[in-house]
């Protein structure tokens, strides 16, 4: 969870961190950031236009609360964020997590009616940014890509427990995948993959960490291999490290990505990848260095690197050993939130 993650980092001596969000089935990350000193705030809707609607409450909030800088993620509370930070005369910078270009017509219309308001936008990856340049200047964007907790998300040895729990042999080797359980995730090509490698290896387990709108679904695709018995839906974790702890193989399907962080967590955490050469993806990955990049909606060239890695211990001991080097290179919390932090001295510096 990357707000968490970087409020750790993040000088509370300097900088103090409220937390405003809306849809209030989504505070998974509430717990981990009133634990670093965050202040949380609910204020509650159900969709996008009821975040809209928050407009004034977010004026409220911002003035009674004396906020000197507003940082947005996410479209419709970037859209909101920005109009409200007009109003209340507080400069305001947005993060871009994906490509701008993949979202829905009407998200992109009020996304461009209100992007000029930003003082700067931050995209995550040099895919989001491309997007960005055709209607944003190169002045109001700095890129700062995703980074992990190189230290916190190191592999152990503690690996039985989890595998007990869920009932995976020792001998199996362990895909997993970690997301939203949504249509971009491509879920059911996991499912795909799954079945096809299981027909061919017996000592192979699968497991899922995550929820959403199209968990029904891709349970319903995944029931011959539930008879089974070798895929396990882990349900939404706010911890995912001891599921990457017993990964050898970290499996993506996604269509279309910005910047993963479960992606740099698994590859931080030791993790074999192979994975879509989609968003920001191809920018983390060296293609047969550090993962496996197959085009978005290929099935059989994924099931292809999967059933490589299951078959070449040697080669997916290598690609582990090298996705972490990368991350630790070049993709460390620390540079991230040095980075956020100059744009905040930036941008907030004149205010009271």
């Amino acid at each position: 969870m990357l707000l968490p993650e970087t409020l750790k980092y993040h000088d509370k001596h300097k900088f103090e961190f409220h937390y405003i969000f809306f849809l209030p089935w989504k505070n998974q990350m509430v717990e981990a950031i009133e634990i670093h000193s965050g202040k949380v705030t609910c204020l509650e809707a159900s969709n996008n236009i009821q975040i809209f609607q928050k407009v004034p409450a977010l004026i409220q909030y911002i003035r009674q609360h004396r906020i000197q800088l507003i940082h947005c993620h996410l479209p419709w509370a970037g859209i909101a964020g920005r109009i409200a930070a007009k109003a209340a005369n507080v400069p305001v910078v947005y993060t871009e997590h994906n490509n701008f270009s993949r979202y829905h017509s009407l998200t992109k219309i009020a996304s461009r009616l209100t992007m000029q308001l930003n003082q700067l936008i931050i995209p995550v990856s040099g895919d989001a940014e491309q997007a960005l340049r055709k209607f944003v200047s190169d002045a109001k964007l700095k890129l700062i890509l995703n980074g992990v907790d190189t230290v916190a998300f190191t592999r152990n040895n503690e690996k039985q427990d989890l595998r007990r729990e869920l009932n995976i042999p020792e001998e199996h080797i362990v895909v997993t995948t970690a997301a939203v359980f949504r249509e971009q995730k491509r879920l059911d090509n996991f499912i795909k993959i799954a079945k096809g490698v299981s027909a061919k290896f017996k000592n192979v387990s699968f497991v899922l960490v995550g929820d959403g709108p199209e968990k029904e679904k891709i349970l319903e695709l995944s029931k011959p291999l539930l008879t089974v018995g070798n895929i396990y839906f882990a349900g939404l974790q706010q911890n995912v490290k001891p599921y990457f702890n017993i990964t050898d193989i970290y499996l993506m399907t996604s269509d279309f990505e910005g910047l993963p962080i479960a992606l740099l967590e698994a590859m931080s955490m030791g993790c074999a990848v192979v994975a879509t050469s989609v968003g920001g993806i191809p920018e983390v990955i060296e293609n047969g260095v550090s993962g496996l990049l197959s085009q978005a909606g290929d099935v059989d060239s994924l099931e292809k690197d999967v059933t490589l890695l299951i078959e070449n211990k040697d080669m997916r001991v290598d690609l582990a050993i090298k996705a972490r080097e990368r991350i630790v290179q070049h993709f460390s919390m620390k540079k991230m939130v040095q980075e956020l932090e100059d744009v905040y001295r930036q941008y907030a510096k004149d205010r009271v």
